[in-house]
């Protein structure tokens, strides 16, 4: 797409936002603090039969994460404590590899119905990625203009922000989804394993809101990974991380290999995105080992900037300093 065509339909994509500070950041900042350490992974045996999934059981399971996440079952006061009806929420997900490897669009629909119940307009929700050809390849319907229903466009229609964005070891521009549109995002990563820098999940996830991703697969991604999801843009907006681990891939990733990939039928549900993405690393550890392979280590590809994080206090990353609380639906 050329450059005027670009900001022809950033233009139009734009029209009609009101872009305004985060609303709900005191309160953001508290919760934060209070379930900093908390990972919530939640599984569901039910949620599917053969390869078809339940939505209904999906819904309950990310009701039931978000009520032991923030330690209450009155879940609709939390959407409304986390976003307010001003806000414009992008939704954050991952459709690289195709519809098996990418965020089920039955999980973006959950969150999407409890930001509607939260009094979220319709077109106040985006949900957005790098192409609109990864959207559509992994069963989402592009919609730029129509505000009477979700929004959904890729970095490639919205364009990048003219401004360089840089920090420790990157410098990026960045898709005016999160720049410019967005006041609040929740991130809707996929749990699997990477070629190159062992595990993607929470903080990688942010590569598809870059312009040069390509750059920063050196070394394990290390410290790449970490000094993106340090940016002021990243950090300030993210208010919660909800990992799709419905279908998970402990080697090969991230394309789609049916051969590594296994139906986990959970969710992982976080504030702290660095956290989730440890407790991440050690489930695909702990399958690796199962099924017989060699740790990410031992093959040259450990997540090491997830450590980088931790010590850069972007999240915790000691397991033993991690509530990490493994639930089965009731």
């Amino acid at each position: 797409m050329k450059r005027r065509e670009f900001l022809k339909q950033s233009a139009m994509i734009g029209a009609g936002f009101t872009f305004l500070p985060i609303s709900q950041n005191s309160f953001h900042n508290a919760i934060a603090s209070a379930t900093r350490s908390r990972v919530i992974q939640i599984s569901g045996q039910d949620v599917r039969r053969g390869n078809i999934l339940n939505q209904d059981i999906i819904a309950k399971m990310l009701d039931q994460a978000i009520s032991h996440l923030y330690q209450t079952d009155q879940m609709g006061q939390i959407w409304k404590n986390l976003f307010s009806p001003q806000d414009v929420v992008g939704l954050k997900v991952n459709c690289l590899s195709g519809a098996r490897a990418s965020t089920h669009s039955l999980l973006t629909e959950a969150v999407i119905e409890r930001l509607r119940e939260a009094g979220i307009p319709a077109g106040n929700i985006i949900i957005w990625d790098r192409m609109n050809r990864d959207l559509e390849n992994a069963g989402y319907k592009i919609n730029l203009k129509n505000r009477n229903k979700v929004l959904c466009f890729g970095n490639d229609a919205a364009g990048f922000d003219d401004q360089l964005y840089m920090n420790g070891s990157v410098g990026s521009l960045i898709t005016r989804t999160l720049t410019r549109i967005c006041s609040a995002v929740i991130n809707l990563p996929v749990l699997k394993d990477h070629g190159i820098v062992g595990v993607t999940l929470s903080m990688k996830n942010f590569f598809g809101a870059i312009h040069n991703p390509n750059k920063y697969h050196h070394n394990g991604g290390n410290p790449y990974v970490a000094d993106l999801y340090e940016l002021d843009i990243v950090r300030r907006k993210t208010r919660l991380t909800i990992c799709d681990a419905l279908d998970a891939q402990y080697e090969g990733g991230p394309p789609f290999k049916p051969q590594w990939n296994w139906p986990m039928n959970s969710l992982l549900v976080a504030v702290d995105g660095v956290a989730l993405d440890r407790i991440g690393w050690d489930i695909i550890e702990s399958k690796r080992r199962e099924m017989g392979f060699p740790s990410l280590k031992e093959t040259g590809r450990s997540p090491e900037y997830i450590l980088t994080a931790g010590r850069k206090n972007l999240g915790q990353t000691h397991l033993d300093q991690i509530d990490w609380q493994k639930i089965t639906m009731s």
